[in-house]
């Protein structure tokens, strides 16, 4: 893999980062980062014996492959320096709702654009990265790209009209599962349980669950019906469910997520 620089010292820098550093994909030394007026990219390069670039141009000669992960609303006012100094780099967006177009206004001289979507499991090394690319790949850039990918976890290809989507399912959707534990959680308070036990019964029977739905590779009905008895405590509660219309609420909570997405992409 070649150098790579982070523009940006945030989580989602920090997560990268650590994912290199843990599987060995990559040495500190290779690595570099910067980041903005604050003290997060020194309490970075600290805690991960990696560089702190000086500056902006220190930060691009340090390495040929740029990862951009600053807020993205600060695209739009991004160093104009940028321009030049990432000639012939590899550029890496994980800044959400920003489309290649809009990454090629800054980065006009690069030699490839990815755009990326990561999700906060990556934070420990179980996340999904939906990404594309603004030109098919070379060997040595594709080695880069999947191999900073899948220190978060893994990462599939999609077209970019497909990440608005991707966005809601996948990059909004660790949200929705902690709102579900939530919900099972006070659920399971309001029938009696003490507020610890039902927090540990909720985390768990979530965590058991998608293991068992991984690793079983079958869909999720056939699991949802063996847990299911005609008539019994199972089947109860998922006519409840169904009278709720769950599923039209989920499917109505990733149309708005992808909506929005879309909105932020268009720059509204």
């Amino acid at each position: 893999m070649s150098r790579i620089a982070f523009l940006g010292a945030g989580n989602m820098a920090g997560a990268m980062i650590e994912g290199l550093l843990a599987t060995g994909a990559m040495p500190a030394k290779d690595l570099s980062c910067l980041g903005g007026s604050g003290t997060s990219a020194g309490k970075l390069a600290r805690a991960t014996g990696i560089r702190l670039a000086s500056d902006l141009e220190d930060l691009c000669r340090s390495a040929d492959t740029l990862v951009v992960a600053f807020k993205p609303q600060h695209l739009a006012n991004a160093d104009p320096r940028l321009a030049e100094l990432t000639r012939q780099h590899l550029v890496i967006s994980v800044l959400a709702g920003r489309r290649l177009e809009a990454l090629v206004a800054v980065f006009p001289a690069a030699r490839n654009l990815v755009r990326t979507m990561p999700n906060t499991p990556g934070q420990i090394g179980a996340g999904i990265t939906g990404w594309c690319a603004q030109h098919p790949l070379t060997p040595t850039d594709a080695t880069t790209v999947l191999g900073l990918l899948q220190a978060l976890g893994q990462a599939v290809e999609v077209p970019e009209p497909d990440l608005d989507a991707l966005t809601a399912v996948s990059g909004s959707g660790p949200a929705y599962v902690f709102e579900f534990a939530a919900a099972l959680r006070e659920a399971g308070i309001g029938a009696g349980l003490a507020p610890a036990t039902a927090e540990r019964l909720a985390v768990e029977t979530l965590l058991g669950a998608a293991r068992l739905l991984a690793r079983k590779g079958v869909p999720p009905e056939v699991l949802r019906d063996q847990v299911t008895s005609p008539n019994g405590t199972t089947y109860a509660g998922l006519q409840v469910m169904k009278a709720g219309d769950f599923r039209g609420l989920i499917a109505r909570t990733v149309a708005a997520a992808a909506n929005r997405s879309r909105e932020l992409s268009a720059g509204r």
